[in-house]
């Protein structure tokens, strides 16, 4: 059970990220936090126990929208999982998750946004709930349409990689933000079984960074509030 937090508003020094053990969202966030060698306070949100504690009062009042992930900083409470990773980019600029030059960081983001805001909304927990409740899919169907979504936004990015020259990672020689949201959507893949043969480039970046201790530790099955 969520308990009620009366400091969250304290100019409190701790990094508090809310989170949830398989949300890839706050999977991302996770990530940044490591790479960023940032000391953080993880504060589960259980999405489907007790009606979904992310629709408790107690949350409610961290983020009235009730999602996650949501992170305190020093009193400021900022959502949606972009946003927060630029805030932590911007605010420790330790480890940058963008390159500098501005043509490069506009190429990150749309690789980012692929994932972001063409494969996570459609795939999402939300959505997968109204597609069994509302409009009685099967789990076939249910399956069907999670990796269709995948599918295609993995072959874009696989044809945007094309258009640079091969690296270790998304972009560059070290990791950044581009993989720190591909990661966790081919975990999601992986877990609905999507064949990834048909994405190479993909598949060597994700043994790349999983060869990292910042991914490894960020991995759902490290959480404190993991579930099997």
């Amino acid at each position: 059970m969520l308990e009620r937090d009366q400091k969250l508003l304290d100019r409190d020094q701790k990094i508090k990220l809310y989170t949830y053990w398989r949300s890839s969202t706050c999977y991302r966030v996770r990530i940044a936090l490591n790479l960023k060698g940032l000391d953080f306070q993880s504060k589960p949100v259980h999405l489907i126990k007790n009606g979904g504690e992310n629709w408790h009062k107690e949350f409610l009042a961290v983020n009235p929208q009730g999602l996650i992930p949501a992170l305190v900083d020093k009193g400021t409470v900022i959502t949606q999982s972009m946003a927060i990773i630029e805030y932590l980019d911007e605010c420790y600029p330790d480890y940058p998750l963008l390159p500098k030059d501005i043509q490069a960081r506009a190429y990150v983001r749309s690789l980012a946004q692929i994932i972001a805001c063409e494969i996570h909304p459609l795939d999402n927990l939300r959505v997968i709930a109204y597609l069994q409740k509302k409009i009685a899919v099967d789990e076939g169907e249910k399956s069907d349409w999670y990796l269709h979504w995948i599918r295609e936004g993995f072959k874009a990015f696989e044809i945007q990689l094309k258009h640079h020259s091969p690296s270790p990672f998304c972009f560059s020689e070290q990791a950044g933000l581009a993989d720190l949201f591909l990661i966790p959507q081919i975990y999601n893949a992986r877990r609905f079984q999507l064949d990834m043969s048909d994405f190479p480039r993909l598949s060597e970046i994700e043994r790349n960074c999983l060869a990292l201790d910042a991914f490894m530790q960020a991995m759902p099955e490290n959480q404190p509030d993991v579930e099997y």
